[in-house]
């Protein structure tokens, strides 16, 4: 088969372009350790690394001073957890659940999404606080703002037989047929919406 040098001359000018867009923020020539090396060489991560960066550079833009030291710091700290990737049975999709549960977090924390209603619960063994749920529909994965009194995490879908499971930290919010089972930190609530 004869490709027309037209077509050559195409190829030979978007093929730079197209691997400029599938490289992550990083120089791949001084990756280092087995995460950064998979990065260079996977376009989905290649490309998640990149919506991070974005992401990160938009939430840093929004926060006062103190605000950022603490997030650089934050930053450095996930990417280190990031890295850590390597000790996973699948380091891809720890890299991959890494960059996305980060993401969220970045643009939640920094108001980058619309902030979607809260559901207020009425619990049981925790009437003196107020426990309030802001489910973001729209992340990737799902995830739920929890706020419990004066606390507040940042939960992720997990997988549920039935109903809707998000968890964090020593947290864990489950909702099934109009209640939800909590265990706050050790703390165990049964709530429902009011």
């Amino acid at each position: 088969m004869k490709i027309p040098m037209g077509l050559i001359a195409v190829l030979c000018l978007v093929s730079p372009t197209l691997h400029a867009q599938t490289s992550p923020t990083f120089d791949c020539a001084k990756a280092t350790g087995e995460v950064e090396k998979l990065i260079c060489a996977d376009d989905e991560l290649a490309a998640l690394d990149r919506k991070m960066a974005e992401v990160y550079a938009k939430a840093i833009e929004s926060w006062p001073n103190e605000e950022v030291t603490k997030q650089r710091a934050m930053q450095r700290g996930w990417i280190s957890g990031r890295n850590d990737c390597w000790k996973s049975d699948d380091v891809k999709a720890c890299a991959v659940l890494e960059y996305r549960t980060r993401i969220a977090e970045l643009q939640i924390q920094s108001g980058q999404l619309m902030v979607p209603p809260p559901v207020d619960f009425d619990c049981e063994g925790g009437e003196d606080k107020r426990f309030v749920v802001t489910f973001y529909k729209e992340t990737d994965p799902p995830s739920a703002v929890i706020t419990y009194g004066d606390d507040q995490v940042i939960a992720f879908a997990a997988p549920a037989a039935s109903g809707a499971k998000y968890t964090a930290d020593d947290t864990e919010f489950w909702e099934h047929q109009g209640e939800a089972t909590v265990d706050w930190y050790g703390t165990k609530l049964l709530c429902k919406p009011r």
